[in-house]
């Protein structure tokens, strides 16, 4: 059976697991206050171009995403996010349980433009009533999106000065940054650090058995961050275990060859659906694909690989997704796309 769900149904690259190995029998301080985590730090800051952030290890996205903007925000505030976005579809609620509204705004293949976000806070300042209502107090997107689809630099140099102009943070989520960066023309990562008043480095679903690493090139935005994520229950004991992952992918360009990796990956996949008659109902240039298939063929594929529906089923076709990931190869595919010629 070949596997499309998500990207990590596997454990971790071959490479940051070997660190692990390699670094089992090592005592260290834990929470993070060990040499792995403080060389990742510098590897990172290094990387990219920002020599006075600060770089903190958590376990999970939805986990960093609540302690990140609950540090963020005042209790009166509110995120400003894509309707589409994962904190307002897909965590279950995580920002509101802590106290926080998601403000939820209309979007063009799941991005938030400049100009939504800036005829939504001049009509929140505008609005003589304003004290009674939520305050937006950040702005959230994703690089990728939650359907693939990525920033171009100009795009987010637009969020940024609109962000700016009402002093309010510009938080980037980069659960998938890696893929996000190997399919742009534009964006690297020193483009992100520099344009985003924090970010994290996703590392759970770019090769890394599980952990995220969040940059905050504005240090003002979260004093005493340490101390939320132990009060959210975020701080991992043996920290040791995020640094020496974080390492890994980020010596021997590791990263970036995994994101590009799983990038030619869905590329090839969406020629050869394509080939199929197949085709996407998003232009995503990353490791997540979207098509629209008939039902028998879901139902007859579904003997071979596991993918998921992307909303409902149809009465005769349906939306899906395929993700590739790391431990894939081209051969994956090719038995993938064998399936789709198989007569049931």
């Amino acid at each position: 059976m070949l596997h499309f769900d998500c990207d990590y149904m596997a454990g971790a690259h071959p490479e940051v697991l070997d660190a692990i190995v390699r670094n089992n029998g090592t005592q260290t301080p834990g929470y993070g206050e060990d040499d792995f985590c403080a060389r990742a730090r510098q590897l990172i800051k290094t990387i990219c171009d920002a020599p006075d952030a600060d770089v903190h290890f958590l376990v999970g996205g939805t986990q960093t995403n609540t302690v990140v903007i609950d540090g963020l925000l005042r209790r009166t505030e509110g995120v400003l996010a894509a309707d589409s976005s994962h904190i307002n579809s897909h965590e279950a609620g995580a920002i509101e349980l802590s106290g926080h509204k998601v403000i939820a705004l209309p979007t063009i293949d799941g991005k938030i433009s400049a100009t939504a976000v800036n005829d939504y806070l001049r009509g929140f300042y505008a609005d003589e009533t304003y004290t009674h209502m939520v305050r937006p107090g950040a702005v959230y997107i994703s690089f990728p999106t939650e359907l693939g689809t990525i920033y171009s630099h100009d795009e987010l140099k637009a969020l940024s000065d609109v962000c700016r102009h009402y002093n309010i943070p510009l938080y980037i989520d980069g659960a998938r940054l890696g893929c996000g960066l190997a399919a742009s023309p534009d964006v690297t990562l020193k483009d992100i650090a520099a344009l985003a008043d924090i970010f994290y480095i996703g590392g759970t679903k770019m090769g890394a058995l599980l952990g995220e690493a969040v940059v905050c090139t504005n240090k003002e935005l979260l004093p005493r961050f340490f101390t939320l994520m132990k009060a959210h229950g975020a701080v991992l004991a043996k920290g040791r275990l995020l640094g020496m992952q974080f390492e890994a992918l980020f010596t021997n360009n590791l990263y970036s060859r995994i994101g590009q990796h799983c990038v030619e990956l869905a590329m090839r996949l969406r020629k050869a659906f394509e080939a199929q008659g197949i085709h996407t109902f998003i232009d995503s240039p990353t490791n997540q694909q979207f098509f629209v298939m008939p039902n028998s063929l879901i139902d007859r594929l579904s003997q071979y690989a596991t993918f998921e529906y992307w909303g409902p089923r149809g009465e005769t076709e349906s939306k899906v997704r395929f993700v590739t990931s790391w431990e894939m190869s081209d051969d994956d595919i090719t038995q993938l796309v064998k399936g789709l010629k198989v007569k049931s």
